[in-house]
């Protein structure tokens, strides 16, 4: 019923906007993909002509097979991504298509990221989305989901949204800026005009005498408008009023030294009437703080560096510098003498050693002796800390974190871009298999998952000799191909009996929307606390690694990432056998890693503490 409006556009379109363009070309999509030319052909009159009589024998048939439409330009017409300054794909649609929203909005943002193309959407809006027998599509939506779902695809494309009908348009991007541009031109427009009429107003009232009432303006005569009017008073200055203050208060010393005077008795033996003498202030108290012995454990315990810095950390310690050092009873502010015209601090701060903290001058409480204790203690916590972030980097943990829950299911990515490093992931899954899950009793279970998924049992089971044998064989099968589909795998594993926590490893972008997948693990979990440790392998997108940070951060889990672990291990080793002086050499690479990353952290924070302490000695 709309094809003669479709084609009167298109011919406006050619007649009026690609004549300055460089190439172009045109897709008509139903069930089936027709394309005008095969590839873009360049902007010239017969070319255009040419378009507009194929334009007329358009027929509408079939369902929206829009995904496929989209495939055949990018991957053909736009193969040469970087031949063209700018590409722009134009989507004229009157419904819903016959994909998931998601899905195409993943592929578009995926094939928009890392070239110049934008992919525009222009939603007709016909009356009734029926065809002639009154039958409605399989896949149907109202208008306001139609443009909600086209919304979401041109957010994940950089491009611009357009909804018309013929009633007129009913939203556009570009209407939408200018009317907020304008409304905010009107804002401004309207404050500048009451600033104007305020600095009027106050003009008028400053040409009025401002000591003169201005009923009485009329009653003076001439000359005693010439002359001179008497200013008033100024304001008294902070001298006048420290002036008036003394002034009245030996009047009022006087007047009760009269008092006193009348009151006091010709009776020597007369009793003295009570009241205080004086008054007795409370002393200063300076307690000192001696440095606490620490003890740490040899052995290395299973539980995130979170939860083992509440145990073992600077501050849990009792070994935080400045806490340490500096006491209540021992602090001089520097204050500003006038006549001096500089900041001078008690006149003895200088006989004692200190140091001075954000313009406040601090005695140290240390002994040099303490001073040697508090530094040999916090080189043995160090020590230990390098110690574990050598183990966190050993063995298995290496690549897949450390395995924390007693009932647990690894899901690894078997995508087509994870060929190349499938052997040596197959390699460290059978070292966990061995150094963590069956060593520490571990129930588990293995899923891979590509374009779609496979786990080892259909249930956790008990890690005993022959289940880690049969799964280390099940692991060595393992072959690369397909897509990604991460929210397939979380729901199958999510749905295992009994499950705790599930350590997913990934080398990308999922083939789903990050919200959709979100959302759906949300739901999932809405009656059960299972967390969800991600674990990003040999990843450079920082969208999908931000999105893992995301999900193990709304789980309750944690976000584990190799990169760097070969320069950690060489830093931790030089730390341990070349000593700890030196704050700046070696040090440790950024781990992104939650457990690796709160681990460094303490280490750089125990290294600056280890410096000052050091340079506090000389200054004995």
């Amino acid at each position: 019923m709309y094809i003669i409006h479709i084609q009167h556009s298109l011919r406006l379109l050619l007649e009026e906007q690609m004549s300055n363009k460089d190439c172009f070309n045109i897709i008509a999509f139903g069930s089936d993909i027709v394309p005008w030319q095969l590839e873009l052909v360049p902007s010239q009159p017969e070319n255009l002509q040419k378009a507009w009589r194929w334009v007329l024998s358009l027929q509408c048939k079939g369902s929206r097979n829009l995904m496929s439409a989209l495939r055949r330009a990018v991957e053909i017409d736009f193969k040469d991504k970087d031949k063209h300054k700018s590409q722009g794909l134009y989507l004229l649609t009157t419904g819903i298509p016959d994909h998931e929203t998601h899905t195409i909005s993943a592929y578009v943002a995926e094939v928009c990221r890392g070239f110049d193309l934008q992919l525009h959407v222009c939603l007709f809006s016909v009356m009734e989305e029926v065809d002639s027998n009154g039958i409605i599509p399989a896949h149907y939506a109202n208008p306001t989901e139609t443009a909600s779902a086209f919304k979401e695809i041109v957010q994940g494309a950089n491009g611009r949204f357009h909804w018309f009908g013929e009633a007129g348009i009913f939203e556009s991007d570009d209407i939408t800026i200018i009317v907020s541009e304008m409304e905010k031109a009107n804002k401004y427009s309207q404050k500048c005009a009451f600033l104007v009429e305020s600095l009027k107003q106050r003009s008028v009232n400053q040409s009025v005498n401002p000591f003169i009432p201005e009923g009485d303006s009329n009653v003076l005569t001439k000359e005693e408008k010439r002359r001179p009017q008497k200013l008033p008073s100024p304001k008294p200055t902070a001298l006048s009023l420290a002036r008036m203050y003394i002034k009245d208060n030996h009047g009022a010393e006087r007047n009760a030294s009269r008092r006193v005077q009348a009151w006091r008795p010709t009776n020597a033996k007369a009793e003295i009437p009570p009241g205080p003498v004086y008054q007795k202030y409370p002393k200063v108290t300076c307690v000192g703080k001696s440095v606490p012995s620490v003890t740490l454990p040899n052995k290395e315990e299973i539980c995130s560096s979170k939860e083992w810095l509440t145990k073992y950390s600077i501050k849990k310690l009792k070994l935080d510098l400045p806490r340490l050092l500096f006491g209540p009873g021992c602090t001089h502010q520097q204050k500003t003498v006038a006549s001096l015209h500089k900041k001078v601090s008690a006149k003895y701060c200088t006989v004692f050693p200190s140091v001075e903290i954000n313009g406040v001058v601090k005695h140290l409480q240390f002994q040099p002796k303490e001073l040697e204790i508090y530094t040999e203690q916090l080189e043995k916590v160090l020590r230990r800390y390098v110690e574990r972030i050598q183990w966190l980097l050993s063995g298995s943990r290496r690549l897949f974190g450390t395995i924390l829950e007693a009932n647990v299911c690894i899901l690894v990515d078997t995508s087509g871009s994870m060929d190349p490093y499938l052997p040596h992931v197959t390699k460290e899954l059978t070292s966990l298999i061995w150094e963590q899950l069956r060593k520490n009793k571990v129930r588990f279970n293995l899923l891979r998952f590509a374009e779609n998924t496979e786990s080892w049992k259909e249930c956790l089971v008990e890690a005993t000799d022959e289940t880690c044998h049969d799964a280390v064989q099940w692991v060595s099968t393992f072959h690369a191909h397909g897509n990604t589909c991460t929210l397939m795998a979380l729901q199958k594993a999510l749905s295992f009996q009994g499950i705790e926590a599930l350590y997913v490893l990934t080398d990308g972008r999922p083939d789903t929307s990050y919200s959709l997948i979100l959302t759906e693990v949300e739901r999932l979990r809405k009656n059960q606390d299972i967390k969800i440790h991600t674990i990003s392998f040999n990843c450079a997108d920082r969208g999908a690694n931000e999105f893992l940070k995301k999900l193990a951060s709304q789980t309750g889990g944690r976000y584990h990432c190799s990169f760097g672990d070969v320069d950690g291990q060489l830093a931790a080793h030089r730390m341990l056998t070349e000593g700890l002086d030196d704050e700046d050499d070696p040090v440790f690479p950024y781990f992104e890693g939650d457990d690796l990353k709160k681990l460094t952290q303490e280490v750089a924070k125990a290294r600056g503490f280890l410096k000052q302490a050091k340079s506090l000695r000389l200054k004995f």
